[in-house]
Order: structure tokens, then sequence, then C-alpha cells
């Protein structure tokens, strides 16, 4: 039985920030999330507990349990400052859902209730609930953009927080802020935290000329050197990541080339946005959504690209297509004119301009996967030969691992000084 998971950000309109994670499961029926499917909630139940670390971190984060998932107390194994239990149609109809639900409330659990809609069974949880989460989709005219203002207004009468869901585009995301809602959920979201600098200052600037080295065939590590000598901040904080946990060193290195060296060219690759991020940004919750995001790609891309026969690109310049793929979210142009002026696989163009070619599929997967379209993502994954199963697993690993990046950085960043790695490196 196939499964898949991913995480979509909630994010505060007023104040700019994220504030937690929904985790969403398959949710065909006949397949993983059936509510009457024993085996299933099973499923579920495994899936949550053996990537407890990966799902819960830092931030809030949205669950949807079916009745048999509560009923055998799953949610108890998680924190319940951490986590949001979100319900569904199927639980309120449920004649000992009122029961249960009371019992996690006065233990200190809080609730969501998903898709809410104008009908009885709805209102009659709302004293249970802390958030109402609302359908943006297909309520962009007149009668249906109304309606969703109305209903927000209502449930702000009732004193509830109201998610909007499904926000999938910039026309979403200003109709989120014009309605008053006062979170908003969807795969623009993260995008939409990501602040731009102009072209030429990313074309003269030093992120530039470092992504032109590192990408070229042959790396020269003394014009690698020169690039990131002549930037004090690059300086640090390359020197601050080498001597960081991360790499666990035994002796600390003190000087770029020593640097370069103890990470390695494949390893530079990998960081290099991270060095080098535009500092304009002013929201530091923006950056790091954007950073994460960026490497979440790269490293989601790069392991199941392992399953592709025929790839025209290596595994290395796949982890560069995934970190690419935020580039029109963070320069002031469009993303062919970007790519124009970068030394990268014009397979790796035509995938993040057109979607085209292998690469484009590929490509097209991590976005179908991030905005949990299911259908889309098996239909790609049987076509690339990636085995679907192995889907889950392998994004919460992914995720993990992106954790445990930006944990290592900013730990070592706080052990010494209360400026952020992050804002020391700029263009």
């Amino acid at each position: 039985m196939d499964k898949y998971v991913t995480r979509q950000p909630i994010k505060a309109l007023k104040e700019d920030r994220i504030i937690g994670y929904e985790v969403l499961f398959q949710k065909d029926y006949d397949s993983l999330y059936s509510s009457s499917d024993v085996a299933a909630a099973d499923t579920i139940a495994g899936f949550l507990m053996q990537n407890t670390e990966s799902i819960f971190h830092d931030k809030l984060t949205f669950v949807t349990f079916t009745p048999s998932l509560l009923f055998r107390n799953t949610p108890k194994i998680f924190d319940k400052d951490k986590m949001v239990i979100q319900i569904e149609d199927h639980v309120m109809i449920h004649p000992l859902s009122p029961t249960i639900i009371r019992k996690y409330r006065a233990e200190g659990y809080v609730f969501a209730i998903n898709d809410f809609q104008f009908s009885p069974k709805y209102f009659s949880m709302l004293d249970y609930v802390t958030y109402i989460k609302i359908d943006i989709r297909n309520k962009q005219e007149g009668k249906e953009r109304s309606s969703l203002k109305n209903l927000i207004n209502t449930m702000k009468g009732f004193d509830k927080k109201c998610i909007v869901t499904g926000v999938s585009s910039m026309a979403d995301y200003e109709l989120a802020i014009e309605v008053g809602a006062d979170y908003a959920e969807g795969s623009y979201v993260a995008e939409a935290m990501a602040g731009k600098v102009n072209r030429m200052e990313f074309l003269e600037g030093n992120f530039f000329q470092l992504v032109v080295e590192v990408s070229k065939d042959e790396p020269d590590i003394e014009k690698i050197e020169e690039v990131i000598s002549r930037d004090a901040a690059l300086s640090y904080a390359l020197l601050k990541i080498v001597n960081s946990a991360y790499f666990a060193l035994r002796r600390r290195v003190s000087s770029i080339r020593q640097a370069l060296v103890t990470m390695g060219i494949s390893q530079l690759k990998q960081w290099v946005y991270l060095l080098s991020f535009n500092n304009d940004i002013d929201n530091e919750e923006s950056l790091e959504a954007m950073m994460k995001l960026s490497f979440l790609r790269a490293n989601f891309a790069m392991t199941i690209s392992d399953h592709i026969k025929d790839l025209p690109i290596i595994r290395s310049e796949v982890y560069m297509m995934g970190m690419f793929s935020t580039l029109q979210y963070m320069i002031n142009a469009p993303l062919e004119e970007i790519l124009e002026e970068v030394p990268v696989a014009q397979e790796i163009k035509d995938a993040l301009i057109k979607k085209e070619g292998i690469c484009g599929e590929l490509y097209e997967l991590i976005l179908s996967y991030e905005s949990a379209e299911w259908k889309k993502v098996k239909q790609l994954s049987e076509k690339l030969n990636i085995p679907s199963g192995q889907l889950a697993q392998t994004y919460m690993d992914c995720v993990e691992a992106v954790n445990e990046i930006w944990n290592g950085l900013t730990v070592s960043a706080d052990q010494e000084t209360d400026i952020p790695v992050s804002k020391k490196a700029h263009t």
C-alpha cells in the first residue's frame, strides 16, 4: 500500500511568521486514510511514532486524526503543547466523539476543524475548538468571496482563529489578507515570505561569483578562496560552519583554505546558499522559511533521483536544481533571466522554467508532493520508476536532515554571539 505525507507551513498574516506546519497524509478513502480501516489507522500511528523528531519539531504541528486514532489515545504519544488535533466531518458524526473530545480538552489538548462549513454538525463542535480551517480555493469571485468574508467574521465573533487553506498563488494570499484571516496555509505561503534583491545586485554580488565557481566541472579552489576572502561576512560564516558541531573537528580551523579543504567542494555546493544568502530580508523568519524550503527541495530531489534511469544530470546537479528552484522568490527578475547568468546544465533550465524533460518531471513531482497532489504524485513517481511507497519516509528523513543542518548552525552561532549565522552571511 502506498502512503504519502508532507508538511505545509501555516503563517500568521499580521505577524508575518510561521506558527506551525500541517502534516498532510494521503487522503483517498480507498487507501491510507479511510476512517473505517483499522489497518490504515495502524499505518498512520506507526508512521507518526517513527518520525516524532522529524514531524514534531520547534513549532505547532497540526495533525488530522481518524476516530480510530482518537479512541486509541494516539495523540497522547506526543507533546500536547506542540500539537493541534484536527477533526473532520466523519469524526463529528461519530456518536462517541463529544465524549472523547471533551476528555482531550480537559487534559489540555487543542483542536481545529478542517474545511469548516455552515452546518449544524460543525457549529455543534465550536465549544471544543480553537482553530477553524476554511478552504480558500474557488472563492475568488463575487458571492463566494463575500461568503468567505462573512464566515470568517462570524467565526471571529465566536473568538475562533481562522486559517485559510489552499493558498497556492499570490491572488489567494492577498484574498486571505483581505477577508481578515488570521493565518494562511498552502504551497505559496513559504514563497510569500521571501524578500527579493535587485537583479544587478545579485549578478555583481559575491553570491553569484561563488555560484559560478562551484558550478564549474572542475572548480578552482584558489578562485573560490579569493571570492570568499574578499567578503568578511562570507569568511566569518564559512569558518563558523566548519568549526560548528556539525563537522565535529578536534582542532579549530582558522583559515579560508583550511576551511574549504575540510568542507570539500561537494559539501560547499550544498552550503553555498547558506554562506551567501541575502541579508536584506528584514524578517528572520522569512529567511529561515525560504532557506529550509531550498534545502528540503534539494535533498529530496537528490535522494529520489537515485531511482531514475537515464537521468541526464549527476547527483550534485540535481541538488543544485532543487536549490535554484527558489531563486525567483529571492531575486527581482524572471527565472529565465536569472538562469541565463548561471552556469548550469540546459536540462536544469528547461526543468525549472518549462518543466520539460526527465528533470522537469522530477521537479514537477517535488512540487506536487509539496502541494499534496497525491494523484499526480503517483502518476509521476510511476513514470520515473520511483518507488512511491518510499516517498513518505524519504521526505521525512530529508525534513529531519534539514532540521539537523539548521540546528547545528544556529546552536553553534548562539554559543558565541547573539547574532545568528544566517544574518551575518550576505551579498
